[in-house]
């Protein structure tokens, strides 16, 4: 009698998964049919910059930029459709992304610009708090 023993391959545990989270976030906590959109962050002295990649999108309809508690969320929509005599097809879906401000950050004065498929937001920073404070510890008694 022959027992065939099936084993199943697993993938070892890649650093790069992690990479891919960051990026898209964790698998399962994006309601179904909303993706997340890939960014490009960077701070300067002055400023927080987002670069998002939103290619085929209308900025002017399809775009929401919110603040909300400290966390930029950046929402987009695409709906695009290409017709011709013997072909059809079309391309939707719907993205978000969330990030979280630096301190001193001033979105009321943030701009945002599309170009080339790329949008990117511009948030002023303000001088940023002492890296360090120390606190003296009071004794009672003395």
């Amino acid at each position: 009698m022959n027992h065939v023993v099936e084993r199943r391959q697993k993938r070892p545990f890649a650093l790069q998964d992690v990479f891919d989270w960051f990026e898209t976030g964790l698998p399962g906590l994006h309601p179904p049919g909303l993706h997340s959109i890939r960014v490009e962050e960077r701070s300067t002295d002055d400023a927080y910059i987002v670069r998002a990649e939103l290619p085929g999108i209308d900025p002017d309809k399809d775009v929401e930029i919110t603040v909300d508690n400290g966390m930029l969320t950046l929402r987009a929509e695409r709906t695009e459709r290409t017709e011709d005599v013997r072909h059809s097809e079309f391309r939707y879906g719907a993205f978000s992304r969330s990030l979280r401000l630096p301190p001193g950050a001033r979105p009321d004065n943030a701009t945002a610009d599309y170009k080339d498929g790329v949008l990117t937001i511009t948030v002023p920073v303000s001088e940023r708090a002492a890296s360090a404070t120390k606190i003296p510890v009071r004794h009672e008694g003395k």
